[in-house]
């Protein structure tokens, strides 16, 4: 019989905001070698597991994909960056705001009359509805906000920069990308 301390369970959550959510499936292309380190690895907020918000105690490694377009993007990104150890911008949404930046040389009003009062639209007008959050004036890349630990960069970065980012937290040192895995496709 072992008297040996199990080894705690790296904790991980991921989170999606302004995007299209590639980086996310880029994460599950892991495929197997997920199910090879679930034995190491424990979910808490993800699509994955339908859990909406970080638990209380906080987690090891945040992985979060996005920029931030609207006021709820950004609470979000508080409220996830508080409840995680390091925090790993996920691809170049995250990065630099991606393609939801494109819109950041139009002015929000013109967008939304764009949006939402076309000529050829029946019945056109803006939605007034308190639970859809302001947009911000200009997409925002997750650092002008709060700290960053890590980045992972790509769009999307590619399934071998998860898995080692997670192995070299797993090993307790720096993750080694090599530079033909951040490339954006």
């Amino acid at each position: 019989m072992s008297t040996a301390t199990p080894q705690k369970k790296l904790r991980i959550a991921t989170c999606s905001l302004a995007g299209c959510f590639g980086c996310h499936m880029s994460f599950l292309d892991v495929d197997e070698a997920l199910a090879d380190l679930i034995e190491h690895i424990e979910f808490d907020r993800s699509p994955l597991t339908d859990i909406k918000h970080v638990s209380a105690e906080g987690v090891d490694i945040g992985l979060i994909e996005g920029g931030l377009c609207n006021k709820e993007n950004v609470e979000v990104l508080r409220e996830f960056r508080a409840r995680c150890t390091t925090l790993v911008a996920v691809g170049a949404c995250a990065m630099y705001g991606g393609v939801p930046a494109l819109r950041n040389g139009i002015p929000v009003s013109e967008l939304v009359a764009e949006a939402y009062l076309g000529t050829d639209l029946h019945n056109p007008q803006v939605p007034c509805d308190p639970e859809l959050p302001p947009l911000l004036n200009k997409v925002l890349p997750l650092h002008e906000v709060v700290p960053i630990d890590v980045t992972l960069a790509g769009c999307p970065p590619p399934a071998a920069a998860f898995r080692e980012l997670i192995l070299a937290a797993l090993a307790q040192r720096a993750a080694v990308i090599p530079r033909t895995d951040r490339h954006f496709d």
